[in-house]
């Protein structure tokens, strides 16, 4: 059977270089980078290395990168250190009704401290408004969230745009990267912000291996008490291997971009096209051109994601249904609720995520199977046979 992977949202392969650079530091570079001693001055070295190498992909400056172990940990400390230092000046903030749970759980969670969350909205191709989040300020708001892009429909959003909205010396204005850096072009001079999330899993990098961008001069307090590791700001001896291959990843995202989105781009369309000149009652989700190079959402009506999840699994095709962080919960997207789209509509959502890896016969594969398994589902739908009735009526 052929195997096509387009899930790469929920999980992409280690690249064989970053391996490569990972496999000294669970080995004989053990030290620990915070001791005086040689042991530690390899490891020492090679963190520093690789938050200059994650610095260079964003176009930030190596000490303003701060290490953690996942992208929900860099949101958490996002929104967390930084609402908390300075909520002596105010405890509004500002979010998206589309963000990743760990920024929309964590700004709820902060509601019981006192502070005031507003979740502006979105439209029917999941874009925010400038306009709505420059409404949306007022003289406390101490603290912006709005995603860089969606990792459920991929679409980008204006963050320089929204940055414009934002009065100066006002808010501090963190972006949820995790979905786009390392994927597009992403730059935090160009995008004005102050903080910025990333995860080296969603660029061929490990699992463990994350970052936080803070602009020099913005106070953010730690998550936890600790030692003096990443300046006091995440304490915690740092996981070196994890580290170090963020850094390699960030370093080959960065080299291999422009020939990587170009890629993506061409063969993404060519499935989108497929899908939606194939299937009737398929929808496209997410803005049509100011999407993720590697993404192609559809709403399926009719029938549900599970089913052909796991029909086009029988087939030896992987792709998702809503984010890796919702797809066992067997509820509708609460981005697709956001965008407008029905409750029974969002049941159908499919998400394919491409990876360095993906062919062109891979699409063609997935054009041929797709159907099938829609045609099957909708066979066995009542809700496809009253429609059927209902259009012979």
């Amino acid at each position: 059977m052929r195997k096509v992977y387009l899930d790469n949202v929920a999980a992409m392969p280690l690249l064989p270089e970053v391996r490569e650079a990972m496999l000294p530091f669970l080995g004989d570079i053990f030290g620990n980078p915070q001791s005086l001693h040689s042991w530690g001055d390899g490891a020492r070295d090679a963190v520093e290395e690789a938050r200059g190498r994650v610095a260079e992909l964003i176009g930030g400056s190596a000490e303003e990168i701060i290490f953690t172990s996942c992208g929900t940990e860099s949101n958490n400390l996002a929104l967390r250190g930084l609402a908390r230092a300075k909520a002596e000046k105010g405890k509004h903030i500002i979010i998206s009704s589309i963000e990743h749970f760990s920024v929309m759980n964590t700004a709820r969670s902060l509601e019981k401290e006192g502070f005031e969350v507003t979740m502006v909205p979105v439209d029917g191709q999941g874009m925010v408004d400038p306009d709505e989040v420059g409404r949306s300020i007022r003289p406390d708001t101490v603290l912006v969230s709005i995603m860089l892009a969606n990792g459920e429909v991929g679409t980008i959003q204006p963050i320089a745009k929204i940055a414009e909205k934002l009065p100066k010396n006002g808010p501090v204005f963190h972006t949820d990267a995790v979905a786009a850096a390392g994927n597009i072009h992403v730059n935090i001079k160009e995008l004005d912000v102050s903080a910025l999330s990333l995860a080296g899993n969603q660029f061929n990098g490990p699992r463990g291996g994350a970052a936080l961008w803070v602009k020099r001069g913005v106070r953010i307090l730690p998550l936890m008490d600790g030692g003096i590791q990443e300046g006091g700001r995440r304490p915690g001896t740092e996981d070196v291997p994890a580290i170090v291959g963020l850094g390699k990843a960030a370093e080959l995202a960065k080299k291999n971009l422009p020939v990587k989105v170009q890629r993506f781009s061409r063969l993404r369309d060519q499935l989108i096209e497929g899908v939606l000149g194939k299937i009737e009652h398929s929808i496209l989700t997410g803005h049509p051109v100011q999407r993720l190079p590697g993404y192609a959402s559809f709403c399926l009506q009719f029938i549900e994601g599970e089913g052909i999840l796991m029909l086009l699994d029988s087939k030896g095709i992987a792709a998702a249904s809503g984010s890796a962080c919702t797809s066992r919960a067997l509820k509708a997207s609460h981005v697709l609720l956001a965008m407008g789209i029905s409750h029974e509509l969002s049941q159908g959502s499919t998400l394919f995520t491409l990876g360095l890896d993906t062919t062109e016969d891979d699409i063609n594969y997935v054009l041929e199977a797709l159907p099938q398994v829609v045609d099957r589902l909708r066979q066995m739908s009542p809700l496809y046979s009253k429609f059927l009735k209902e259009q012979k009526g």
